[in-house]
C-alpha cells in the first residue's frame, strides 16, 4: 500500500486533523439526510420524527463503533417495504409501530451476532441477479406507494392494496388528485430528476433535496397548507425531547410466524444492503482503505437495537448519502458523526420549520430513489449479461411484488440453482468449492476445478482473502466446467481490489476455454 502513504488517522487523531473537511461534508450530508429521513419514516408508516432519531443514532453512536470510515448510517428507502409490511401485519397504526419495533430490536441483536461470528462474507452467497432483482422490486414498490402521496390522494383509496394493486389504480388516482399538492409534488420531482443535469459546478454542490425544500416550503406558506389542506398533506414531527422514551413492545412475539418473518428480513436484507454499500464506498475511497465488514455489522446491530428501543427505524450504511460524503471530501468516520450532530441540533432548534414541508415534496424525493433502484438501465444490463440472468432478475421482481421480499429472493436463489443443474453442475458441488492454493516465492496459484457458482463461492473467497498483499496471483479456470455471473463479477472485483489496494497483480487464466452465455465480459461461462 505504498501508493497511499498519507492515510488519514482514525479516532481522535483523525478528528483533530480533519475536523474542518469532515464537518463541511457532514453538514452537506445532513441537508440531504434530513428530508429523506422524514420521508422514509412516513412511507414506512412510522412517526416522521423516528426517521430523524435513527439518523441521529447512526451519526452520534454508530460512527464511533463502525468498521468503515466513510459510510453514512441512517434509515434507508430500501427497507421501507419491510418496515411498512411489519407495521401493517402487526395491526397497523401506533400498535403496529410498537410491535414492529420488537422485531427490529431482535434483528439488531442478531446483526451483532452476525458480526461476532464473522458473517461479513454473507453478501457473497447471494446470486447477483437476484440481489439486483430485489433492489429493483423495492424501487417499484416505493414508486407505487408514493404516487398517491405525490397526488395527495385520500389514504382510504389505497388501503389494503399491494404493489400490483397500486399500479393498477394509478389511472384512477389521477382522477382524484389534489391540484395544489400535486403541483408541488410534480415540481419537486422535476427538480430531483433534473438536478443531476445542471452544469454549473457551484450549483451542483447543493443537494437536490435542499433545492426542493427551498421551493416547497415557500409554496406551502403561499398556499397556506396548514389551513387549506387536509392533515395528511403536511409532515407532523413533534418535540424530540417529549418523544424520547422506550417505545418497543415485544408482545408481537406471540404472533410467531409474523415475528420471525420480519426478524429474518430486517436482519438479512439490512445486513446485505449495508455490506453492498460498504464494498461500493471502499471502491470510491481515494485512500483505498479496506473496511472491517464484521465490525461494521456489529455497529449497525448496536444502532438498530438502540433505535428500535426508542422507536426508530432500522438503519443501514446508506449508499446515496455515503456517496455524497465521499464526493464532498470526507476523510474519516467523523463526517458521519457530524451529520448526526447537525440533525440533532436542527430538530432541537427548528422543528417548526420541518412541519412546513408538504408530504408531496417528500414523496417526490422517494420516487426519485425508486426510479434509481428500478432504472431501465438495470433491466437492459441484465439482458446484456445473459438471458438466464434476466429470467432470475425478473422472477425475483415479480415474486417480490406479488408476495414479499423473502419469497422473491428465495425464488431467485432456487431458479439460479435449477439453471446451474441444467448446465451440468453436480449437486455435490453446490456448496463445496474445488479450489487449490499453492505458493512459490512471491507468486500464488489458485486452481479452481469443476464449478464455481454463487453458492460455493464463499469457499473460494475464503482462500482469496488469505493471500498476503503484494503477491503475483494467478487464478486458473482451465479445469472449471461452469463459472456463473456472480463469480465472474466477484473475481473481477477481487482483481480490482487486490491490485489497487494491496499492491499486487492478478491474472485470470482459462476464460478463453469457456463459452460465454453472452458478449458481456462478465457473463456466465460454460465448458465448450
Amino acid at each position: 500500500m505504498a501508493q497511499y502513504k498519507n492515510i488519514p488517522a482514525d479516532g481522535l487523531a483523525g478528528l483533530k486533523e480533519f475536523y474542518k473537511t469532515d464537518a463541511i461534508s457532514g453538514f452537506i450530508v445532513f441537508l440531504l439526510a434530513l428530508p429523506l429521513s422524514l420521508g422514509i419514516a412516513k412511507a414506512s408508516e412510522f412517526p416522521p420524527l423516528m426517521g430523524l432519531i435513527t439518523a441521529i443514532i447512526g451519526g452520534l453512536v454508530v460512527s464511533l463503533l463502525m468498521g468503515s470510515r466513510l459510510t453514512i448510517k441512517g434509515p434507508a428507502a430500501g427497507l421501507i417495504v419491510i418496515v411498512a409490511g411489519a407495521v401493517n401485519e402487526f395491526g397497523g397504526g401506533e400498535k403496529g409501530w410498537h410491535l414492529a419495533l420488537g422485531a427490529i430490536v431482535v434483528a439488531g441483536v442478531i446483526q451483532v451476532l452476525f458480526g461476532v461470528l464473522k458473517f461479513g462474507r454473507l453478501v457473497d452467497f447471494f446470486p447477483i441477479s437476484a440481489i439486483h432483482g430485489m433492489l429493483a422490486a423495492i424501487g417499484l414498490i416505493i414508486i407505487a406507494k408514493q404516487i398517491p402521496v405525490l397526488l395527495d390522494i385520500d389514504p382510504a383509496m389505497t388501503k389494503g392494496l399491494g404493489p400490483l394493486g397500486l399500479f393498477a389504480k394509478i389511472p384512477e388516482f389521477f382522477t382524484h388528485f389534489n391540484p395544489k399538492a400535486t403541483a408541488i409534488g410534480i415540481g419537486s420531482l422535476a427538480i430531483m430528476l433534473g438536478w443531476p443535469y445542471v452544469k454549473n459546478k457551484y450549483l451542483k454542490i447543493i443537494p437536490a433535496p435542499l433545492i426542493v425544500l427551498f421551493v416547497a416550503i415557500p409554496a406551502d406558506l403561499i398556499i397556506d397548507f396548514q389551513i387549506s389542506e387536509p392533515k395528511n398533506a403536511i409532515v407532523h414531527v413533534g418535540n424530540l425531547l417529549n418523544n424520547i422514551r422506550v417505545n418497543v413492545d415485544f408482545s408481537g412475539i406471540a404472533q410467531t410466524g409474523i415475528f420471525l418473518k420480519y426478524v429474518i428480513m430486517f436482519a438479512l436484507v439490512g445486513t446485505l444492503e449495508s455490506l453492498l454499500t460498504v464494498k461500493a464506498i471502499d471502491m470510491m475511497d481515494p485512500y483505498k482503505r479496506k473496511s472491517n465488514a464484521n465490525k461494521d455489522i456489529i455497529a449497525i446491530g448496536v444502532g438498530n437495537t438502540l433505535a428500535g428501543i426508542l422507536g426508530g427505524l432500522p438503519m443501514i450504511s446508506e449508499v446515496a448519502r455515503s456517496s455524497a460524503n465521499v464526493t464532498n471530501g470526507a476523510k474519516t468516520r467523523w463526517a458521519n458523526f457530524f451529520h448526526g450532530f447537525f440533525i440533532l441540533v436542527f430538530v432541537l432548534l427548528a422543528s417548526d420549520l420541518i412541519e412546513l414541508i408538504p408530504n408531496a415534496a417528500l414523496a417526490a424525493m422517494l420516487i426519485t430513489v425508486g426510479i434509481r433502484l428500478a432504472h431501465p438501465k438495470e433491466f437492459i444490463n441484465m439482458f446484456r449479461i445473459g438471458k438466464e440472468q434476466s429470467f432470475v432478475f425478473l422472477s425475483t421482481i415479480f415474486f417480490t411484488l406479488y408476495e414479499d421480499l423473502l419469497v422473491g429472493i428465495a425464488v431467485g436463489i432456487v431458479l439460479k440453482m435449477i439453471i446451474h443443474l441444467l448446465n451440468g453442475a453436480p449437486i455435490s458441488s453446490f456448496f463445496k468449492a474445488h479450489a487449490m492454493v499453492s505458493f512459490e516465492g512471491n507468486e500464488c496459484l489458485i486452481e479452481i476445478n469443476k464449478v464455481a457458482i454463487f453458492s460455493n463461492f464463499l469457499g473460494i473467497k475464503r482462500k482469496l482473502d488469505e493471500i498476503p498483499v503484494g503477491f503475483k496471483v494467478t487464478i486458473d479456470l482451465k479445469n472449471a466446467t461452469l463459472v456463473d455471473h456472480s463469480v465472474m463479477e466477484s473475481l473481477s472485483r477481487f482483481k480490482y481490489d487486490y491490485e489497487a489496494i494491496d499492491g499486487g497483480k492478478v491474472n485470470i487464466l482459462g476464460l478463453d476455454e469457456l463459452h460465454p452465455f453472452s458478449k458481456h465480459k462478465l457473463a456466465a461461462r460454460k465448458k465448450k
